[in-house]
């Protein structure tokens, strides 16, 4: 079996530290646990760092720095960028300039994480087999002159060892001698390590390959809220791509993002501020939008269908595909027409109409499971 590796290509220091981290969660990790257990401290000192560096990925790399979707004073920035080289995801400033990179060529050629290379290389094979030459970081030129991100460019490396790995094993210390101290390092330090980075890689293959696109499906971003569960709310992706510089990722009061709230809470105590948010309509807008393009792909489906079985069946279901095709092109000109003359829109007109929208997925979802019909319209 030839794998044909392509070693010219191969990152050897990412891809040493990344499977060898991998492979001490796996094997190193439990047998240490196996023998000498797990107090309190080890595990509130995990969840800790767990937190730390994750939410320094999604709230300081991602939509702080990437984004700009909010402003932030400098202990914030200072945070996320400490506990962020603790994440070993890279320094801030190339870690934004591959994720700018993907949302401006998205499903391309230039993407660094293009899904359509295939799941393992949006996954991780990115990392493992770099481009080279590298892409320019041409991108990125607002960040260069702030102060502390370029602090952290600098010495990134020695700042996510000392704080990802040597910080742990002294607390562990202080608290209980060397054993305390391996295992603050095994678990605080390796493992946490690798689930952070493997939530964060999630985003960039798992996130791109399931779930639904309920705003627009122009890319191959999904929302999924199981992946929102693991990523700290960076899994209603299809809301992101279409609406980026949002601070919110779950814009729906029942969707969990903890990031966002974070960031508001923040925004009470001064720490934050500018909270970029979309208006509601344009959300419901593109909402209505892929809604109608979906009407028009099961109108086009149900055409080509040929079985003169269900023939009645099928001339019911594009009648009833219909109706709903013109209902939503009188919302859809109705609310663009409001938002362009900067009409403000009644609670209930808008309300009725998430109704619509609700309503509609509710029948292509019958009528994908079904094969044929679709329940009534109400």
């Amino acid at each position: 079996m030839n794998l044909r590796i392509p070693f010219n290509r191969v990152s050897w220091i990412t891809s040493t530290f990344l499977i060898g981290t991998f492979l001490m969660s796996i094997s190193i990790v439990p047998y240490h646990i196996w023998h000498n257990g797990v107090d309190a401290f080890q595990i509130c000192l995990f969840l800790f760092y767990y937190f730390a560096t994750g939410f320094s990925i999604t709230l300081g790399y991602h939509r702080l720095f990437s984004h700009l979707a909010f402003k932030a004073k400098w202990p914030v920035k200072l945070f996320t960028l400490l506990f962020g080289a603790a994440a070993f995801e890279n320094a801030a400033l190339d870690w934004v300039s591959d994720h700018r990179r993907h949302h401006k060529h998205v499903d391309e050629e230039d993407d660094p994480y293009d899904i359509s290379k295939g799941f393992f290389h949006a996954h991780i094979g990115w990392l493992l087999f770099k481009l080279k030459p590298k892409p320019p970081m041409d991108n990125v030129a607002d960040l260069r002159k702030d102060k502390l991100i370029m602090w952290q460019y600098k010495w990134c490396h020695y700042i996510g060892v000392f704080v990802g790995f040597i910080l742990p094993y002294i607390l562990g210390y202080f608290y209980g001698g060397h054993q305390a101290a391996l295992s603050a390092f095994l678990l605080s330090g390796i493992l946490r390590v690798v689930v952070v980075q493997q939530g964060t890689f999630c985003i960039n293959s798992l996130c791109h390959y399931m779930g639904r696109q309920p705003y627009s499906a122009s890319c191959s971003a999904r929302d999924s809220g199981i992946m929102a569960l693991v990523t700290f709310g960076e899994g209603y992706h299809n809301y992101h791509h279409e609406f980026q510089h949002d601070y919110r990722n779950g814009v729906k009061a029942w969707q969990f993002d903890p990031t966002k709230w974070i960031i508001w809470v923040l925004s009470k105590f001064g720490l934050t501020s500018g909270l970029r948010r979309v208006a509601d309509e344009k959300i419901l807008l593109a909402e209505i939008n892929e809604t109608r393009r979906k009407i028009d792909a099961s109108l086009i489906e149900y055409a080509n269908k040929d079985s003169s079985a269900y023939q009645e069946i099928i001339n019911k279901s594009i009648e009833q595909l219909k109706l709903l095709k013109q209902k939503f092109d009188e919302n859809y000109s109705q609310l663009e027409a409001a938002i362009n003359e900067k009409i403000n829109v009644s609670k209930e007109t808008t309300m009725q109409w998430k109704h619509d929208v609700n309503n509609a997925m509710d029948h292509l979802t019958v009528l994908k499971n079904s094969g044929f019909t679709l329940q009534p319209i109400t």
